[in-house]
């Protein structure tokens, strides 16, 4: 009869999966607070053995503030706070919990991590973009969009780091560091030849740089070619001389035929002939 009841009971306790014997639920586990370009992001793992059906309830905290609720009875493993219409500063200092729910039982709160946006969050890869011309190569880079804020305002002192290399030759790359400038142009290259070209950020604040941008390759020309908006002006300048030329012809047309093709006038002692 005892191992009966004892296999019943663990019977029971394997069915009910993320409840105890005492009929408590377990709370979700490995919380912890995320950023990636000044988001913030609550995850959580669920219960050990978590029957379906389970829900979760998250919030988050800033110092001096009483808890937020993010998302409620929400079937998902995380909840992003910075689309939700909250005010996050982007210096702002959080925690966060989180509960599990299945019916009318509820876990206990599991806290979080403690984040500080603006040194913890990850900064992604800038874009790079890259032109020709001649022997050198003009580097134009874009700073990666921010959930909140933007980078050049949170970051004042953020610089570029710069690493180049002919293909097939990173070993012999050369780096331009500390750039506050989002256009540089690389010059002495040899001409002909393809250069590759990566960038990462330094906000001087996030002890981490950004994430390395993709790397682009570029090759560089014989003779140094004209910028693009030289060729354009020249054709601009063009078209509107000859819409001049056009348009003069038009209004001046009989005095223009007059010069060109004036009437003879005969002598008088040719006409009384």
């Amino acid at each position: 009869m005892s191992a009966t009841v004892c296999t019943f009971i663990l019977t029971f306790s394997t069915l009910c999966g993320s409840r105890v014997v005492s009929g408590v639920l377990s709370g979700p586990t490995n919380v912890r607070f995320t950023s990636y370009n000044l988001n913030l992001v609550l995850r959580w793992d669920p219960p050990e053995g978590a029957a379906s059906g389970v829900v979760y309830t998250a919030e988050y905290k800033a110092p001096f503030i009483n808890h937020n609720v993010g998302c409620l009875n929400t079937s998902s493993l995380e909840c992003d706070f910075t689309r939700l219409n909250f005010s996050i500063s982007e210096y702002g200092r959080y925690t966060g919990r989180v509960r599990a729910q299945l019916g009318a039982e509820s876990s206990a709160w599991v806290e979080s991590n403690q984040i500080y946006l603006d040194k913890d969050t990850v900064i992604g890869s800038p874009n790079v973009s890259l032109l020709s011309n001649g022997a050198t190569i003009d580097v134009s880079i874009k700073d990666p969009v921010f959930a909140i804020s933007a980078l050049r305002r949170v970051y004042v002192l953020a610089t570029y780091n710069i690493t180049y290399w002919k293909e097939g030759h990173k070993e012999t790359a050369k780096s331009i560091r500390n750039i506050q400038q989002n256009r540089v142009v690389l010059d002495g290259l040899d001409l002909r030849a393809k250069y590759c070209v990566q960038v990462q950020i330094d906000t001087g604040r996030n002890p981490k740089p950004s994430e390395p941008s993709v790397t682009v390759c570029e090759s560089t020309t014989e003779n140094k070619e004209e910028a693009p908006w030289v060729a354009a002006v020249v054709t601009f300048v063009v078209m509107a001389a000859a819409v001049a030329l056009v348009v003069v012809a038009v209004v001046y047309r009989r005095s223009i035929s007059h010069f060109l093709c004036p009437k003879d006038a005969l002598p008088q002692h040719f006409k009384d002939f």
